[in-house]
Order: C-alpha cells, then sequence, then structure tokens
C-alpha cells in the first residue's frame, strides 16, 4: 500500500474541523500520513499555543491526539474493507471518547511527531492508541481514542 494523508480524502463538505480540516483557514491542518500499519503525524505548535513560556498548552496535545486518531482510525477501516479513500460511500468517524496522559512537559519551539496505532477494529468502531513525541524523539503525552463510524448521510446536508 502506498502511505497516503487521509484528510485529503475527506469529503469537501465535512473537511472543516478545527484540528483538521483542510477547509478550516484558521484551523491547525492535521495531516495523518497512514502507511498501512500506523498514521504518522508532524506538527509544529505555533508560539501561540503555550500554557507557560515555552511550554505546550496541553488542550492543543488533546486536540493533535483526537484528530490524528481519527484519520488512523479511517485509514484503518478503508483498509480493514480492501476499499481505497477516495471510494463511496465516505467513511466518516467522531470521537466517542478521549483520553490523555501527559508524561512531561512539552516544548513549544520544535516540531512534535504523533504516531498512532490501532488497537482494536470494528466495522463501526476503532480503538487507537496514539502517543506524542518530541524532537529527542521522547514521549510528552499519551492518548486513547474511541472512534465510532457514523453514516455519511448525517453530514450529506
Amino acid at each position: 500500500m502506498k502511505p497516503y494523508i487521509v484528510q485529503e480524502y475527506y469529503p469537501d463538505n465535512i473537511a472543516v474541523c478545527y484540528g483538521c480540516g483542510r477547509h478550516n483557514a484558521d484551523g491547525l491542518h492535521i495531516e495523518t500520513l497512514w502507511d498501512g500499519r500506523e498514521g504518522v503525524c508532524r506538527f509544529t505548535p505555533p508560539a501561540t499555543a503555550c500554557a507557560y513560556p515555552g511550554i505546550v498548552y496541553g488542550g492543543l496535545l488533546a486536540n493533535l491526539i483526537d484528530c490524528h486518531s481519527i484519520g488512523t482510525a479511517v485509514g484503518a477501516l478503508y483498509q480493514a474493507e480492501g476499499r481505497a479513500p477516495d471510494s463511496l460511500p465516505p467513511i466518516v468517524c467522531v470521537t466517542a471518547n478521549l483520553n490523555v496522559d501527559y508524561l512531561k512537559p512539552t516544548p513549544l519551539s520544535s516540531q512534535l511527531t504523533l504516531r498512532a496505532q490501532v488497537e482494536r477494529l470494528h466495522q463501526h468502531k476503532a480503538v487507537v492508541a496514539c502517543t506524542v513525541y518530541t524532537l529527542d524523539q521522547k514521549p510528552s503525552a499519551r492518548g486513547q481514542v474511541v472512534a465510532v463510524r457514523v453514516p455519511f448521510e448525517k453530514f450529506a446536508s
């Protein structure tokens, strides 16, 4: 399988999420590179995303884990169904649960790497584990997301 950015295949009318929507001009534009085994995201927090001088605001880390984990779940669901990400109907997931553990302060001035793996996958649900790594490849936060699949028709109007 050739790796791809999952969010590039989100339908236009729903690609407006603050975290990962490509059509949200003010959003973070989080991108999940799905390679068939895991989702990888690289993100450099803006200087305004601080909790304390030089430290990333925890809410931003939760947002990164959430959107990246949903992207990972969507990629895994397409793969499990043997479908291309541009096939119809689109696979859409929402967050049913998000848990985050903050392991150490995350420095503001450097690129972060998020790695997410699917722990459990069902037709309508995925449990995804995600870790945020600092530039020195040390984990600074871990999260688990329960992604629930919803019919695209709910968003089609």
